[in-house]
């Protein structure tokens, strides 16, 4: 017998939805005034109900204990992180995937429709990016899980060259990793792949750059001997937005067995942009590109993509296929994501992207990076300027690192005070060995009058 509360939520849909409808939109309106962050402790904890309380009193019992403590993270003014926003074209495919809860797996057309959709939106992403579409892409969570996906396949590469096949047998000996600058979810991508988080042999840094040093990796790469190895190459890194010389590094490409990969989790969106798709010239010649969507491309969360050369189809299949599971069919025989990504279970998460790449094209995306470049250049001009700020490196694209001119004070300190203000979020980072401050724009909502009233509070809390 259906649940009493179950029952008439069923025969209320309308009434709820336009519950949630108000709720939403009364939220994306004043989102400029929400906080973006909050002090506050949500107090005790409700215990498992028995029959229930219905749909509609919990709403209200959420608005009670939690909605007030939500947060602005989607708003104008929250710049860490790189936390994108969302688009009103996304907000309206999420809603969508949700209602209609599909788990996009084949092409065939068997089942349902989702695994096209989500082909068809990699295409549009591939040209989005100025990509050729010999790359096969999936959507994955974050940009932890694109970089697990990505280091799964040259794991299994790696092995390959070795006559084994490391996705049964294991690893029972030391992958050779390279890299400058690898962000801590790479590294946490290596411990999850049993390659060790403590085996990248650090490559050093261009002077004045987190970029890696050619001239170093090369030495580095004459010193392996032939063996092959992984490059991690950096795509925008997490405090200057430095990129490697990917022109560089095709060269060694041509010359030396190693992968590729390039983590441009928000910094790949450059090549939206014609004035800053310079920065990641001949990157179409990585093995693997980690991009992440709920970044810069502003879908909600748990939503990145996995690029990998269809080259490589054969070692992606053997790293994720699901093998002895004969009512999923032969993995080779036809192209599903169940034996291409690491989730058998997966939400659309395509759908949010389609709708907000078809709502705004080529053209909005590009304006979007544009205007986020500029504002962190009318930002960084402004620190210059400052007589109580130091801006620390030059504005390469979207992220910048400043600090307090009087190293007596402590910008740890200055920062607590200044997200208590709930006008602004950053967050602390290390530059130089010096403690910093850092501030992203990815955001479509940001603006110059944001820009200017987070200078005001800033000099009101300095």
């Amino acid at each position: 017998m259906m649940n009493i509360h179950l029952r008439k939520d069923l025969t209320q849909l309308s009434k709820l939805f336009d519950l949630i409808k108000s709720q939403s939109l009364d939220y994306l309106r004043h989102i400029d005034q929400r906080p973006t962050s909050s002090q506050s402790k949500v107090v005790g904890h409700m215990e498992m109900p028995d029959e229930g309380i219905g749909a509609e009193a919990t709403l209200a019992l959420f608005n009670e204990r939690f909605e007030k403590l939500i947060v602005g993270s989607s708003g104008p003014r929250y710049w860490g992180y790189v936390t994108g926003g969302t688009t009103p074209a996304a907000i309206m495919g999420d809603w969508l995937t949700s209602v209609y809860d599909q788990n996009p797996q084949t092409l065939s057309g068997v089942g349902d429709v989702s695994g096209a959709i989500e082909a068809e939106t990699i295409k549009l992403l591939l040209d989005l990016l100025n990509l050729p579409h010999d790359f096969i892409g999936g959507f994955v969570t974050g940009a932890t899980m694109s970089n697990f996906t990505c280091l799964a396949v040259a794991r299994q590469w790696w092995g390959k060259l070795r006559g084994k096949d490391l996705a049964k047998e294991g690893i029972s000996e030391t992958i050779p990793i390279l890299s400058a600058s690898p962000h801590s979810s790479v590294v946490k991508t290596l411990a999850l792949l049993g390659i060790g988080s403590q085996n990248i042999i650090m490559v050093a840094q261009q002077e004045h750059t987190e970029s890696i040093s050619v001239q170093d990796l090369e030495d580095k790469i004459g010193a392996l001997n032939g063996s092959p190895f992984i490059l991690l190459s950096s795509g925008g890194t997490v405090n200057r937005v430095d990129y490697d010389d990917y022109t560089a590094i095709k060269s060694l490409h041509q010359k030396h067995r190693f992968w590729w990969h390039i983590d441009a989790a928000f910094g790949g969106f450059a090549a939206v942009s014609k004035k800053y798709r310079h920065l990641v010239a001949d990157w179409e010649y990585a093995d693997s590109i980690t991009v992440d969507c709920h970044k810069w491309l502003n879908v909600p969360y748990e939503s990145a993509v996995c690029f990998i050369k269809k080259s490589h189809r054969m070692c992606q299949v053997e790293s994720f296929q699901n093998s002895d599971a004969p009512y999923l069919g032969d993995p080779l025989a036809q192209f599903n994501y169940l034996n291409l990504l690491p989730e058998n279970s997966r939400r659309l998460k395509a759908l949010p992207a389609w709708f907000t790449l078809m709502a705004y094209g080529r053209q909005g995306y590009a304006a979007i990076v544009d205007q986020c470049a500029a504002l962190a250049v009318y930002f960084g001009q402004q620190l210059k300027d400052s007589d109580r700020f130091e801006l620390l490196a030059p504005v390469t694209l979207n992220n910048l690192i400043f600090s307090l001119k009087d190293q007596n004070k402590d910008p740890a300190l200055f920062l607590l005070h200044l997200n208590q203000t709930n006008q602004v979020f950053m967050t602390p980072t290390i530059y130089q060995g010096r403690q910093s401050i850092r501030a992203s724009f990815v955001n479509w909502r940001t603006t110059r009058d944001d820009v200017d009233l987070v200078m005001r509070v800033m000099q009101g809390v300095c």
